[in-house]
């Protein structure tokens, strides 16, 4: 790994960044929105992995948060996908996404089933999950527009759809390991909202 010498470089102070490729583009441009929404979406994760180590470190609370690290390392290279989008070898394949609905399976074993829509929220950790749901799924609509403009790596947009659904089963399982229970949403504001 290489050391910085120093964090700041001046090179952006015009509003504009490079790739991986040497290319530069605007700050502005989609696949910077794509890069910082993904960005942020481990950020969220990040803190919620916070909010889950605890002792004892073979606990299923630990082994969440040692799945939602693995999700974290997988971003990275998500982003790295983004940012070098001539490169014929993408680090994110489909493999990826059928090891995440691997996840939701076992998750969701764990679980009593869904029968209402519920609040996001839960114990920290879970609103730290449903938050990140949102950041995904943010993500995953600016990588469809990226995807529409210019190309982009085959799995991502498969891996961040599947990955909102992850997370979402990931903040239910994270509020049951807190001891506490999902809060359904009120049935009169569901049939206000035409929810059924």
């Amino acid at each position: 790994m290489t050391a910085l010498a120093r964090l700041y470089t001046r090179t952006g102070d015009r509003g504009q960044t490079q790739l991986a490729g040497g290319q530069r583009v605007a700050k502005c441009a989609q696949r910077l929105e794509c890069l910082g929404a993904v960005d942020e979406l481990s950020a969220c994760i990040g803190l919620a992995c916070a909010l889950l180590r605890e002792p004892p470190a073979f606990s299923d609370t630990a082994r969440l948060a040692v799945s939602l690290g693995r999700i974290q390392d997988e971003l990275s290279g998500l982003c790295a996908d983004l940012a070098a989008p001539s490169r014929r070898k993408t680090r994110i394949a489909a493999r990826h996404v059928t090891a995440l609905e691997r996840h939701i399976d076992a998750w969701t074993r764990r679980l009593p089933p869904l029968r209402a829509f519920i609040r996001p929220g839960g114990s920290p950790a879970a609103a730290c999950l449903h938050l990140a749901r949102t950041v995904c799924r943010r993500a995953e609509r600016q990588v469809v527009l990226l995807a529409a403009q210019e190309p982009a790596a085959g799995s991502i947009v498969p891996y961040l759809n599947r990955l909102a659904d992850a997370l979402f089963v990931a903040a239910r399982y994270a509020t049951q390991l807190g001891g506490r229970e999902d809060i359904p949403t009120s049935r009169r504001q569901d049939q206000r909202s035409g929810r059924r």
